[in-house]
């Protein structure tokens, strides 16, 4: 029997037991609150829809170990695709792997043979049909490298949220960060500032040179604490999801359009694909892994986008206004 499957039959032994406790390896606790918060999310989310329910999903990856939760709304009447996924993951790193995770992270990983590790994470995606209502994605993530006993060879946590709006309201973003970086700031005030222009780095689409929307807040690597002091901030924001977006979501869902608002709305969705495929580390690494489950990776696209050749919006307009945003980032807020 290979060591990560040992380590998922033990692990399972401890699920066994009932309700995840603080002495159960952090992981477990992981993966327990992730689950926790895509079901609150998708309650938070049906209750603004009004009609739409969310599909549940529940995959198994018996050969490999792990499990996933896949959570998508088809369609309702204010979103158009909204999905939540979380993934539970044992595999193994290849001496290949090994060496890529060294040279991009620079971990100091033993490259002999093949090593287990863990992963578990919620990611999600809300595309409303109101151009006027932004879309939001957030991930939020636990890695653990391990040795074959099960203890920890290395560990570290990522995440973060970020709105894509379709349209610029300033009033909107400003809330958004104001949410995350009250978040930040009641752990340390200097996490705001770093982990904003970490956002604005990570979701540049290089190849337009512009932004995928107006930000948010992004960490990864995080292991510079215990992971008793980082779990709390972890569950800090991701708790402060619902509160940052479904009144964003209440304020824009009814507001009229146009024809032409929806068909920026296509353009602008196009861009977001174009990050996805082409620099999203979360989309390359879990499209890498044995056994991937590739519905539940690209559920995070939206239903429909458009691409139209030498596109540009009106100079002067409400389109070009965002463009020049998203081209040039903004403190949204004070970064003191």
């Amino acid at each position: 029997m290979s060591s990560k499957l040992a380590i998922y039959q033990s692990d399972n032994a401890i699920r066994a037991k009932g309700p995840i406790g603080n002495d159960a390896p952090m992981r477990l606790r992981m993966e327990a609150y992730v689950k926790d918060l895509q079901r609150r999310i998708c309650q938070g989310i049906e209750e603004v829809d009004g009609k739409g329910k969310f599909i549940r999903d529940v995959w198994q990856r018996p050969e490999f170990g792990g499990e996933g939760i896949t959570c998508v709304m088809p369609g309702g009447d204010v979103m158009e695709k909204a999905g939540a996924a979380v993934s539970v993951v044992y595999s193994e790193l290849s001496p290949e792997a090994i060496r890529q995770m060294r040279e991009d992270r620079g971990k100091d990983i033993d490259c002999e043979g093949t090593v287990p590790f863990f992963v578990t994470g919620i990611s999600l995606v809300m595309h409303a049909k109101n151009p006027n209502a932004p879309t939001v994605h957030l991930n939020y993530r636990y890695f653990e490298v391990m040795n074959p006993d099960g203890t920890p060879k290395l560990w570290w946590f990522g995440g973060g949220a970020d709105l894509t709006p379709v349209y610029l309201y300033e009033e909107d973003a400003v809330f958004f960060h104001q949410i995350y970086k009250e978040g930040c700031d009641k752990f340390d005030k200097a996490y705001y500032p770093e982990m904003k222009k970490a956002c604005d780095k990570y979701f540049m689409n290089a190849h337009r040179g512009e932004e995928r929307g107006i930000g948010g807040v992004i960490f990864d690597d995080f292991n510079s604490k215990s992971a008793e002091e980082i779990f709390p901030f972890v569950k800090e924001l991701g708790d402060r999801f619902l509160p940052s977006y479904v009144p964003l979501l209440q304020k824009r869902k009814d507001m009229p359009f146009t024809d032409e608002m929806v068909h920026w709305q296509q353009i602008r969705r196009g861009r977001y694909v174009e990050f996805n495929l082409i620099w999203d580390r979360g989309t390359k690494f879990g499209l890498a892994t044995p056994c991937a489950r590739v519905e539940a990776i690209m559920m995070t696209m939206p239903l429909t986008a458009r691409w139209e050749y030498m596109y540009e919006p009106k100079e002067g307009s409400r389109e070009a206004a965002l463009v020049e945003v998203l081209k040039n980032p903004r403190d949204w807020i004070p970064l003191n």
